[in-house]
């Protein structure tokens, strides 16, 4: 029934946080799968070093899903690497891992803003090797992990602009947060409980650059409906070819509130089966090209 566009494993359980691993094993997350029947899952590399303790290899989730058949693999390379150098050859390495199968790049987690020219270079990379990138957005430089942006999104407008073949999946609270305007620039550090009294950019995005897409996994994506039901009908109805289902799923309790929402939607009539059928899997098949 579902398409997970958004999850992490390591063949390890991974360094503990809070008392429990910080991931799911590949096997940890198919028993979660089966109880939430997601028939297959996208698995983003983690790479960037302000969000973990050890670098995770595309190899590795490759041989994983070959091994298994249920996990959709990205690739993922930190734009500080070969050299922290604008002029790193990314396309190449993007290409490469293309034909290895991969068929998207991210999560992009690098603490840098997205006009820095070592991002932006990695963005010039992914749109040469035509696959579709998530990004994380971080409120702050510091402490903190994601791609930097201010309010109102300016930097991640320059770049849909710039990159107009690229395809962006957009992510994380700081990015969810601005579905709905904002009340002040604090609700981008969490999840706006308010309804959504007057658009924020994010629709407005939508609506201006079609390469920008939404992920709709973790806390943030199911909050960004949740918070306004009969706004989220109206979002998911306008936006149905671009919007994709996904948990996040990191450690092996993580919970995952969109698949009961979205189900709730459907089986009261709010969003017809076709809207569901399409966010909860028909667009990550026919974006990815998985068939």
């Amino acid at each position: 029934m579902f398409i997970d566009i958004h999850g992490h494993f390591l063949k390890s359980p991974g360094f503990p946080r809070n008392g429990k691993p910080s991931f799911s094993t590949p096997e940890q997350l198919i028993e979660r799968y089966d109880l939430l029947n997601i028939e297959k899952a996208v698995v983003l590399p983690v790479v960037n070093p302000e969000c973990t303790y050890a670098s995770q290899s595309n190899e590795e989730v490759i041989e994983v899903a070959e091994k298994t058949g249920r996990f959709i693999p990205f690739c993922n390379v930190d734009p500080r690497a070969l050299g922290n150098s604008p002029w790193s050859p990314f396309g190449d390495i993007l290409k490469y891992y293309r034909d290895k199968g991969c068929k998207g790049i991210g999560e992009v987690c690098a603490n840098l803003p997205f006009m820095d020219p070592l991002v932006q270079n990695l963005f010039k990379g992914a749109e040469e090797s035509g696959l579709p990138l998530t990004f994380h957005i971080s409120p702050t430089i510091g402490q903190n992990y994601g791609l930097y942006d201010d309010p109102g999104l300016p930097q991640l407008e320059i770049s849909l602009q710039k990159f107009p073949n690229l395809k962006f999946f957009g992510h994380s609270q700081a990015f969810w947060a601005e579905i709905g305007r904002l009340e002040t620039p604090g609700e981008r550090y969490g999840y706006p409980l308010s309804t959504v009294k007057e658009e924020g950019v994010i629709p407005k995005l939508m609506r201006k650059y079609p390469n920008l897409y939404g992920d709709l996994s973790a806390g943030s994506g199911c909050n960004a409906l949740k918070r306004d039901k009969k706004y989220a009908v109206k979002f998911l109805d306008e936006f149905q070819d671009r919007l994709m289902f996904g948990t996040d799923i990191c450690a092996p309790d993580t919970s995952t509130p969109l698949v009961d929402f979205l189900l709730e939607l459907k089986n009261s009539g709010d969003i017809p089966e076709c809207v569901f059928n399409k966010v909860a899997r028909g667009n990550a098949i026919r974006i990815l090209k998985l068939v």
